[in-house]
């Protein structure tokens, strides 16, 4: 699945169910400590169409999660001040699915060291198992830069993909990070935590993390900005 143009790393440490083209599940390895040192390039294109940015779009709270109005249809939005209800457990969503699988095969095709494998959908209960096993052994400060508390992953939308290479680290080699950041948008996903973008994100880089936004994900590709940037929701830390 790829859409038109015209409609358009830092280190994380991670323990999270894997799923392999099988079905399988297995455990991912931590990324390695040198991925801190590598900065992934994100080059920036413009689009051959005006880009349409939803500035100070209206958030909506239906109970479950918050979404915003996009070009195309409503946009879910998880960061530290937007999270999704226990309960939700979606799986991953069969289109983005579908394109992540597609955007897996062109790069295994461009001689890229992907592997089949990734982490996708999360539930609540495996969120809070890895947060808090983190927490267990590093300080909450600095494990809340790099993994999500319970309610507050984007994996749990099911929308939400991390690429893996063939030795079923998180995807962090220079090459094909910046291939995928300038590529993702082509199959409706966009590299959701950006260098520079802390910030905003509440993150820090992660090279490997893609989001599913379908459409529009050109337009937000084309203007560099986060999903808080470009639909003008709040972003950041967590309100204690």
């Amino acid at each position: 699945m790829i859409f038109s143009k015209e409609s358009s790393v830092g280190r994380k440490k991670v323990t999270s169910q894997l799923v392999t083209s099988s079905q399988s599940t297995v455990k991912e390895s931590p990324a390695s400590e040198d991925s801190q040192d590598e900065v992934i390039s994100e080059e920036v294109v413009s689009s051959s169409e005006p880009t349409v940015e939803n500035k100070n779009a209206e958030i909506t709270d239906n109970g479950t999660y918050y979404s915003v109005q996009g070009k195309y249809g409503p946009v879910i939005i998880v960061n530290k001040k937007h999270p999704v209800a226990a309960f939700y457990a979606p799986g991953e969503d069969p289109t983005a699915l579908v394109a992540f699988q597609s955007l897996i095969a062109t790069m295994q095709a461009q001689g890229f060291a992907v592997s089949n494998s990734y982490s996708g959908f999360r539930s609540y209960e495996t969120q809070a198992a890895t947060y808090n096993g983190y927490v267990a052994s590093d300080s909450q400060a600095n494990v809340d830069t790099y993994s999500a508390r319970p309610s507050y992953s984007e994996h749990q939308t099911g929308l939400a993909f991390d690429l893996l290479d063939s030795n079923g680290q998180l995807l962090t080699e220079p090459q094909a990070a910046n291939w995928l950041a300038q590529h993702a948008h082509e199959y409706g996903f966009v590299v959701r935590y950006l260098a520079g973008k802390e910030s905003s994100t509440g993150y820090i880089a992660e090279s490997w993390h893609v989001r599913y936004i379908g459409q529009e994900a050109a337009d937000i590709y084309a203007s560099g900005q986060t999903l808080e940037e470009y639909y003008g929701v709040a972003g950041g830390d967590y309100q204690e």
